[in-house]
């Protein structure tokens, strides 16, 4: 059952955060047409993440974007990220890479869900092969 509220933004607010996507991306896409509410609280966090620096480099992050876009199929995500990626200085190399890694992730988690593998079994194995590993590059 939802609840009415009468404390969503008030005008100053929206006209505010309207403001700041017409000035961050342009114009105002048709996609931010959202009710007043979702509009003030979804635009900070898209603004972040999309646009401003954060710990992980902007290519990593349409890279990582990308990859996942791929997977779930979604064609704005992937026309997005693939620009947003080449627009920070992602190269055809590595943008046929994230599609192989894309679908190898996929495949893979593909193939241990079709296994039934047990879960606790591959941490055991997963953890002696970074233990493993770990030696490996402590040798070089």
């Amino acid at each position: 059952m939802a609840i009415a509220s009468d404390s969503g933004p008030d005008k100053g607010t929206v006209d505010a955060t309207r403001e700041d996507i017409q000035d961050s991306l342009g114009l105002v896409p048709g996609f931010w047409e959202l009710n007043d509410e979702d509009l003030v609280n979804e635009w900070p966090n898209f603004k972040r993440y999309a646009l401003e620096e954060t710990v992980i480099p902007a290519k990593y992050k349409e890279l990582i974007g990308l990859a996942i876009a791929a997977n779930i199929k979604c064609p704005y995500c992937q026309h997005f990220h693939r620009e947003a990626a080449k627009m920070h200085g992602a190269t055809e190399e590595e943008l046929r890479e994230i599609a192989f890694l894309a679908s190898w992730t996929a495949r893979y988690s593909s193939l241990l869900h079709g296994m039934d593998y047990d879960m606790d079994t591959f941490k055991v194995e997963f953890a002696k092969i970074g233990e493993h590993l770990q030696e490996q590059m402590a040798d070089d």
